[in-house]
């Protein structure tokens, strides 16, 4: 994965907040986990993953 400027990642981390907030609120809200707001918990979730995969892959500029 080439990422060579700031837009390509906060795109990723906004991809993956929006991931999060689909997946992981649906399977909180199906599975009754209201405990906390479900797409609160999935934006944040996925907004990690999403940092964490920029950390984890090599930048090659």
């Amino acid at each position: 994965m080439l990422i060579n400027n700031q837009f390509e990642m906060g795109y990723l981390v906004v991809m993956f907040s929006l991931l999060g907030i689909i997946f992981i609120g649906a399977l909180f809200a199906t599975l009754h986990l209201e405990r906390w707001h479900p797409r609160l918990v999935g934006a944040v979730l996925g907004a990690l993953i999403g940092v964490a995969l920029i950390e984890a892959v090599p930048i090659v500029s």
